[in-house]
């Protein structure tokens, strides 16, 4: 599995890139094999206020329904609607076009970095 230093992630399998005051949310390619083909997205409302490791939205796959969880406090101001139209881009694109929304972080989030990352999804 290929992480980018660039990028940060939650034990919950969600990577967040930080661009200036916005930051980008999107679930890991682990994530994404492990739920098979992503079929539905439910994601948080435009406008929403968002708590760290609360459920905000959920991904279903053929497999099954999982929480997708605020990977930091904030507030979400941009849901990628092209991900919404064709939920397989988490599958085929996960750090890319299948990204999921955007928000404006409040606060300074506990996450790990792609090493400590990849330490966690060793065992799995």
């Amino acid at each position: 599995m290929s992480l980018s230093p660039d990028l940060m992630y939650t034990s919950d399998h969600e990577w967040i890139a930080n661009e200036g005051d916005l930051s980008t949310v999107g679930v890991t390619a682990h994530a994404s094999d492990a739920l098979g083909d992503v079929v539905y997205l439910d994601l948080p409302a435009v406008g929403t206020t968002i708590k760290a490791g609360d459920a905000c939205g959920e991904i279903e796959s053929t497999k099954s329904v999982s929480d997708l969880f605020a990977p930091a406090d904030g507030e979400v101001v941009e849901i990628n609607e092209a991900a919404v139209a064709d939920p397989g881009l988490v599958n085929s694109d996960p750090f890319g076009a299948g990204w999921l929304f955007r928000m404006r972080i409040a606060g300074t989030p506990d996450l790990l970095d792609a090493a400590a990352y990849a330490a966690l999804t060793a065992g799995e």
